[in-house]
């Protein structure tokens, strides 16, 4: 399935974080762990000076609450708008 957002959206993979590091033997529950807040870009939406602004491949820092996730063929995707995207990662 390919989706194509609209408007401001852009769509991101989120990235998890492969190497968790349990300090002391304490296991942290998945509901207690903090979700990333850094993910690809895997499709931007039409808006002109968002399409200036990033592009597919980008890596991005968004904020914490912002968007919808969902499951996208096994993959953790997100979509958010414009105004949620904090930072491009170089």
């Amino acid at each position: 399935m390919k989706l194509k957002p609209l408007d401001d959206r852009v769509v991101v993979e989120i990235k998890e974080d492969a190497a968790e590091k349990n300090i002391g033997g304490i296991i942290i529950p998945d509901t207690a762990k903090e979700k990333p807040q850094i993910g690809e870009i895997i499709a931007v939406g039409t808006d002109e000076e968002l399409v200036k602004l990033v592009k597919v491949g980008d890596k991005i820092l968004y904020s914490k609450y912002g968007g919808d996730e969902f499951d996208l063929e096994g993959k953790k995707v997100k979509i958010i708008g414009r105004s949620d995207i904090l930072a491009v990662i170089e």
